[in-house]
């Protein structure tokens, strides 16, 4: 897909989370340094707070990247905003990136930060499972779309077009009652029974049973992109490494490909020998440096 010479395309770049190698992720001075270095896109994983706001964390609980602890679940808006969700990651923020009580993000939050860009920009939403709400997750993220204006038939708000992915494939199948295909991907991971068992510190019974059914999980999102119900196939970067006829089977049958999370130079070229049409990168200069080196500056879309 990527060719050198003017004018040529490259991959859409999303800021994973934010540009997170710079930023704390999914703060306001993570997603405002991905824009100003010039990416295509921004990602970001969402849960639903105690009184039901969609707010942007990756964890489902507070321990790793916050001064709080526990779950997002149990916690109202107004708690989590009183905690410190940038200090960890040791980076001073610029003035003009928001005082560290400014940090934290709602969905409506992220939105208005991509409206006032005045550029055309994607925004790619994960809905993370399990959730204690389960599919209320899904429903709550579409109602806060729809109030602020979300078009669900290009699946635009604004300057903004939205998609939606997802590891898990009852998700996927929830939110393609509601948004066309080519707006929603599905997520796989490469997985390993005997590593995840052995990892996860659970004994061999408990452990084999959870490793077992993230194959499961793994197997049935591999059979959603098979039959295209989702258009857009989200393969991590080992996943990519190490099932090149899969890669090469979706690819051939019109699968659009989003690659996480590709950091390295011989990542972004395996991506790009691959006929990925998006990469998702903590480090979207340092990405968008590379393509515009080797396709000519020309984007895909």
């Amino acid at each position: 897909m990527t060719v050198d010479g003017p004018g040529q395309h490259r991959p859409l770049v999303f800021a994973h989370r934010g540009a997170s190698g710079a930023f704390a992720e999914h703060t306001r001075a993570a997603y405002l340094q991905a824009l100003a270095d010039g990416a295509d896109g921004v990602e970001c994983d969402v849960h639903l707070t105690r009184d039901q706001h969609v707010v942007l964390l990756h964890d489902a609980n507070l321990d790793r990247t916050s001064d709080g602890t526990g779950p997002v679940a149990e916690r109202t808006l107004q708690e989590l905003q009183h905690l410190d969700f940038s200090s960890w990651k040791g980076a001073r923020i610029p003035e003009a990136y928001g005082a560290r009580s400014e940090q934290f993000l709602t969905l409506p939050d992220l939105l208005d930060l991509l409206r006032a860009a005045g550029r055309p920009l994607r925004l790619a939403i994960e809905l993370k499972h399990p959730s204690p709400y389960q599919l209320k997750l899904e429903d709550r993220v579409l109602e806060v779309l729809r109030a602020e204006g979300w078009n669900s038939e290009n699946s635009t708000l604004d300057n903004v077009e939205v998609t939606f992915m997802s590891f898990s494939p009852e998700s996927v199948r929830h939110l393609l009652e509601s948004v066309a295909a080519r707006y929603v991907c599905q997520l796989v991971d490469n997985i390993d029974i005997h590593e995840i068992r052995d990892g996860l510190g659970l004994g061999p019974l408990t452990g084999g049973a959870v490793a077992n059914l993230m194959k499961a999980t793994q197997l049935e999102a591999e059979r959603i992109l098979d039959a295209g119900t989702a258009a857009l196939a989200g393969p991590g970067i080992d996943y990519v490494r190490e099932h090149p006829e899969t890669i090469r089977r979706w690819h051939d049958a019109g699968r659009r490909f989003r690659v996480w999370t590709v950091d390295t130079p011989e990542d972004v070229e395996l991506c790009q020998a691959a006929g990925v049409h998006e990469i998702t990168t903590n480090l979207p200069a340092q990405v968008l440096d590379q393509l515009r080196v080797t396709s000519g500056g020309g984007c895909c879309d």
